[in-house]
């Protein structure tokens, strides 16, 4: 096995470049003054921190993020898409519940299911963009859309009052929840795309990383706004206004647990007070979404290469990074070949690549012959999810046409049923290796092949089907 080697200089650069962005994004005009030494001094640092994280990455034996990898057009605009849309997505999620608990008066509990409707548009979107993706292979439309939705819906978040209807909520949160699904669905996949096959678990963790990273600057800056606008707007809001002993400004401020004591006309300016200063933070939002709107129509939407497929729901969900190895990312996209769609599909295409006028089952059936050596329709149809009428209609097809005998209650291959296994193994790893497009080059990587022959193996059966004795015959995959 490949012996690597962990970037732990890299890794800890890299994490103390984006801490201290976010402790300059977070306390700046609030806890310190934007030209105060401490604030210079962090950004100064992280300027610093930067440098020295691009010459260790120069020389790393396995950088933890390559350089080189934003010389590819379409990857550094993906890390500049994700950034802004985890800003959005994760700044605009923070302040929501706010929103619903402060302004609304709803409880912890009832405000998460009042954030139902964002996350049913998201899963909703992005199951659909995903799909959509796997059988066109056209994918530039959806960051479109998707980062044009999110401003759509962060306009309309702005639109939320203090007497807003649930239903007028439910639906402005779906929006900007589908706006999210739509593109936040296909970023991993058009980054996976981008970039050599050795490159493909780092271009996953690299397209997740800047929008973990978007999520904590969202996040950051979304506070620091709204700690401004709401400290201004209280104190329009309360002067001149009788306040309860102790109650000041600045602590309603930083304790809105203390907003239910106040008597109804001191309450009522401040839940405005704070609804107009959450609602503005969306509109603050908007100039940046938009970025990622016209960074979008740069995209060059490549061939997709049908070994990457969309990710799954937790990682459309979650802020941390993914981190899975280049083979594990490959074997995750392929697995789709292990459903039995997925497999119909893949027999379909062998058969009419080999040439044969055969059903679909009539070439599974055969490979598995050729590498069992001897196989039992009836035991194929309790170890496989293939009805029993449609392997008896695959037996029946190729002891016509001479393909396979009667071995008892098995079938073995004749010789003219061999060479055409053989034929149709060979357009197996074809259409495997079309699946992985270029990454299947002359100096394809070792760890490539075995994932292949792996996956080749398992379409080929498993050892639950072989019968009660040796196998004769060609077994080779």
């Amino acid at each position: 096995s490949t012996k690597h080697t962990i970037d732990y200089l890299g890794t800890f650069l890299i994490a103390a470049v984006a801490t201290c962005l976010v402790l300059v994004a977070s306390l700046g005009g609030t806890t310190w003054p934007w030209g105060s030494g401490q604030i210079i001094g962090l950004a100064v640092l992280a300027v610093i921190l930067l440098v020295l994280f691009i010459r260790v990455e120069r020389r790393a034996a396995e950088p933890v993020l390559p350089l080189g990898l934003f010389r590819i057009r379409t990857f550094a605009l993906v890390c500049v898409i994700s950034f802004i849309v985890g800003f959005a997505m994760f700044g605009a999620m923070t302040y929501l519940p706010t929103f619903l608990q402060i302004v609304q008066g709803v409880s912890p509990t009832l405000s998460g299911v009042h954030m139902l409707p964002m996350v049913f548009g998201l899963l909703l979107t992005s199951t659909v963009s995903g799909q959509i993706v796997s059988r066109t292979g056209r994918w530039k439309v959806f960051p479109i859309a998707g980062t044009g939705i999110i401003a759509i819906g962060l306009l309309l978040l702005h639109q939320l009052k203090v007497n807003s209807s649930t239903w007028e909520m439910s639906v402005y949160f779906f929006i900007f929840g589908a706006g999210l699904g739509l593109v936040m669905q296909v970023l991993v996949l058009v980054a996976q795309n981008s970039v050599r096959y050795e490159d493909l678990g780092v271009a996953t963790s690299g397209a997740t990383f800047f929008r973990s990273i978007g999520a904590s600057f969202g996040v950051a800056i979304f506070g620091t706004i709204f700690t401004n606008l709401l400290r201004d707007k209280l104190t329009d809001s309360l002067a001149g206004k009788p306040l309860p002993p102790g109650v000041s400004p600045g602590e309603l401020a930083s304790d809105p647990r203390s907003v239910g004591s106040l008597p109804g006309a001191v309450r009522s300016g401040v839940l405005q007070s704070y609804s107009t200063s959450i609602t503005d933070v969306f509109l603050y939002a908007v100039p940046v979404v938009l970025v990622a709107f016209v960074v979008s129509w740069f995209l060059k939407e490549d061939k997709l290469r049908g070994s990457v497929t969309a990710p799954e729901a937790t990682e459309t969900l979650a802020s941390n990074p993914v981190e899975r190895s280049s083979r594990d990312e490959c074997a995750r996209a392929l697995s789709v070949l292990g459903t039995r769609e997925g497999r119909r599909r893949i027999y379909e295409k062998i058969t009419e690549r080999s040439g044969y006028d055969l059903l679909p089952a009539s070439s599974w059936l055969l490979l598995r012959i050729r590498r069992h050596g001897v196989v039992e329709p009836a035991r194929l149809a309790d170890t496989t999810p293939v009805p029993l009428s449609v392997i008896n209609d695959a037996s029946r097809q190729i002891e016509e046409r001479g393909l396979a005998r009667r071995d008892g209650v098995g079938l073995v291959l004749t010789e003219h049923g061999l060479d055409v296994a053989r034929v149709l193994a060979r357009s197996r790893e074809e259409s495997l290796a079309e699946l992985l497009g270029d990454w299947w080059g002359p100096d394809r990587p070792t760890d490539l092949v075995q994932l292949v022959e792996e996956l080749s193996d398992e379409l080929g059966g498993s050892d639950a089907e072989r019968p009660g004795r040796e196998p004769r015959g060609d077994h080779s995959v």
